[in-house]
């Protein structure tokens, strides 16, 4: 067996002052200015492609930089913003690699949902966008503006695609703090993003970034002003509704019902359209994306303007009545507890001539032959609800159409 070595480890400070690119040993006496620029040159050259002592410099070298630049902002004038920003690009604009073959995949929801390996790189980039952001909350809008423009913005939205979590989770930061300082991009940004969802609904159905975008949307949506602008009131319908028909919406179903619950807050009376739509683009064999879309209808029932009611009774009605005879017992059920809704029962008193039969008649075919009990014991509950609520044309109907 070979003698043990006693070399030390490498200091933190031995890192920093091996520098490949230069002649000189790295000095943190130098010029502060002449200091950051020596850093953003190494780790603009250093690539993810570089050896793993070279990476593991460069991130001690980025972690240095952005103390330097946080502690002092009188360095930022244009040339060194204009560096720090090339770095950035440098380093985050990348072709994102294809999706990792050795992934851990797992089935939820009827859906295959792959969890990615964590990224050997992410420790530099999570620096580079902590840099960012600062330099964004911290740094006059009208003095990054010039370096900051529409090719910029599509560089970080195309990043939206990776398979890194916590990536996308940067991203999502820092879009919104580019969207809420600068208001001169917020019209390109939103055209931009809005092409990634209609390419993801109508080409690939194949996007990571969905939900973050998504939650960036809420937030959007959030400020809009009312009356809605009929540009707002499109991406409702052509991209936050198409939404819904994705097969793999469930896992984005969150983000998506709260940015259509907003347009529904602000414009009430747009809650009639949104629930139609949403009905037109039912699942035919999907039961988990079904359970989600009844909640979601539920909710969007629970903001319906009173006046909205008496026309989307009968519909509303009749597609709730095939999830009430569903064959599969978690969708019967989930439907059923809609009657514990006090707006759904408004809504069916405003149309009880058109409403009841179709009801009675669903209630009765589950009590006579669904294979479900606790299915039968909740249709029970409703004919004795719907009987509290009109009693003659409950029994009308029952001997009309031969229960009796």
């Amino acid at each position: 067996m070979g003698a043990q070595s006693n070399k030390p480890l490498p200091t933190l400070r031995h890192l920093f002052d091996q520098d490949p690119y230069s002649n000189k040993s790295f000095s943190f006496n130098n010029d502060l200015e002449e200091e950051v620029l020596s850093i953003i040159s190494f780790c603009t050259a250093t690539t993810s492609q570089s050896a793993p002592a070279s990476r593991e410099l460069k991130r001690f070298k980025l972690t240095h930089l952005f103390y330097v630049v946080k502690t002092s902002k009188n360095i930022l004038h244009d040339d060194v913003l204009s560096s720090l920003l090339a770095l950035v690009s440098a380093n985050l604009f990348r072709p994102l690699p294809p999706p990792c073959t050795t992934a851990i995949s797992s089935n939820v929801a009827d859906d295959e949902v792959v969890i990615p390996i964590p990224s050997l790189t992410w420790p530099q980039l999570e620096i580079v966008y902590d840099m960012l952001l600062w330099l964004l909350i911290n740094v006059d809008p009208q003095t990054l503006e010039k370096h900051i423009d529409n090719r910029f913005l599509l560089g970080l939205l195309s990043l939206f695609d990776s398979e890194e979590t916590r990536e996308r989770e940067s991203l999502k930061n820092i879009y919104h703090q580019i969207y809420y300082r600068f208001t001169m991009y917020r019209s390109f940004m939103r055209k931009a993003m809005s092409t990634v969802f209609l390419d993801y609904i109508f080409e690939t159905e194949r996007h990571n970034g969905i939900a973050e975008m998504l939650e960036l949307w809420g937030s959007i949506i959030n400020g809009f002003a009312v009356p809605l602008k009929e540009e707002h009131k499109v991406f409702l319908k052509r991209i936050l509704i198409p939404l819904h028909k994705a097969k793999g919406m469930q896992g984005f179903n969150k983000q998506l019902a709260y940015c259509v619950y907003q347009f529904v807050h602000k414009e009430p009376e747009l809650g009639g359209l949104v629930v139609r739509r949403i009905m037109r683009y039912w699942p035919l064999a999907n039961s988990q994306k079904e359970l989600i879309l009844i909640e979601e209808l539920e909710d969007l029932v629970e903001k319906l303007e009173p006046k909205l009611h008496r026309d989307l009774a009968m519909p509303f009605c009749s597609h709730m009545n095939k999830c009430f005879n569903s064959l599969n017992s978690q969708v019967a059920e989930r439907a059923l507890y809609i009657w514990n809704s006090e707006a759904f029962v408004k809504m069916v008193s405003t149309a009880m001539d058109e409403v009841f039969p179709v009801i009675i008649q669903g209630m009765e075919e589950i009590v006579h032959s669904h294979w479900n009990d606790n299915v039968k014991e909740l249709a029970h509950n409703v004919e004795a609800l719907l009987q509290e609520m009109n009693p003659f044309l409950y029994h009308k109907i029952l001997h009309k159409n031969g229960f009796q």
